[in-house]
């Protein structure tokens, strides 16, 4: 299964029981709900989904349980973030053997690699791998900021075909746009400014809280993409305080409320965290409250071929 890197790709949240094991019942109910929504893709493994948390045979099993509860449905893309290359070239040969069908790939941890560092870094993951490949580029979270000219670099490996676009600055998007035509697809990985980034060209959308709400993220996208912006723009309005939970330190937490909220998940999350607590638990379940009781009707999104 190709893939198209266009609409939204959930980056998903990992379910645990109480006692800290895996949770595929629940998770399953979230993916039903992702897939029923319309979701472009699945991605695993991410800082949502508590991956520096997991276990090398909790990835294992996490990868191949989703591609049979997606069942060709969409792809399932596993997300690298190691320390080291030799580390993220193994984790991307395992992905691949155990079924993903793409990788979304960070800078290395850590260590602040230089420019050359980094593009050496990607090109060496990408020269061992067959699978496409989303970058992950954060420079607020993760202290490297992939520029054009690396970009520039990296994009003579075929293999490397997407960004995940979180540098804060919609006007990357035109940057990109203007650069790199249609070589780079570009999907916005903050929920914030999400709607920006399409209306900029952006193909799609990387989101948090779709975990919790996937119907109006994907309505947002699909609305916006036909150009039926006002409406777009409506849903985008209500769902804008729920989409601040995203960007949070405690994102995992907050997201898995929301979650909760909606049965599409659990407050488990892995220690070291721990659920909110306190004001803050009420100041966001008073988020979630207010986006719930004023949760908008949506129009008939999934009829809108594009």
């Amino acid at each position: 299964m190709s893939i198209q890197w266009k609409g939204v790709m959930p980056a998903v949240t990992t379910k645990f029981t109480a006692d800290d094991k895996l949770d595929f019942n629940m998770f399953e109910v979230n993916i039903k709900a992702q897939l029923e929504a319309g979701v472009s893709g699945i991605i695993l493994g991410g800082t949502l989904g508590e991956a520096s948390t997991l276990l090398q045979d909790e990835k294992k099993e996490l990868i191949q349980e989703t591609i049979k509860m997606v069942n060709g449905q969409v792809p399932v893309i596993m997300n690298i973030a190691e320390q080291t290359t030799r580390a993220a070239i193994l984790a991307a040969n395992e992905a691949e053997q155990n079924g993903a069908k793409g990788l979304m790939l960070l800078p290395p941890m850590r260590y602040n690699a230089a420019s050359h560092e980094t593009v050496t870094y990607f090109s060496e993951v990408a020269k061992n791998t067959s699978l496409p490949i989303m970058i992950y580029n954060n420079p607020i979270d993760y202290k490297i900021e992939v520029t054009l000219d690396m970009f520039e670099e990296i994009l003579k490996f075929d293999n490397i075909q997407a960004v995940k676009e979180s540098t804060r600055d919609i006007s990357n998007v035109t940057r990109m746009i203007n650069r790199f035509k249609d070589r780079l697809k570009i999907l916005s990985g903050v929920d914030t400014l999400a709607l920006e980034s399409l209306f900029m060209g952006s193909d799609g959308w990387v989101s948090g809280l779709v975990d919790a709400f996937p119907a109006e993220t994907v309505a947002i996208y699909k609305l916006a993409k036909a150009g039926r912006a006002q409406e777009a723009l409506d849903i985008y309005r209500w769902f804008l305080p729920l989409l601040e939970l995203d960007i949070n330190s405690l994102l995992v937490q907050n997201i898995k409320l929301a979650e909760t909220a909606t049965k599409l998940g659990t407050e488990h999350v892995r220690a070291p965290r721990l659920p909110l607590q306190g004001a803050e638990r009420e100041r966001v379940l008073a988020i979630i409250a207010e986006g719930l009781r004023t949760r908008p009707v949506l129009p008939d999104y999934k009829s809108i071929v594009l």
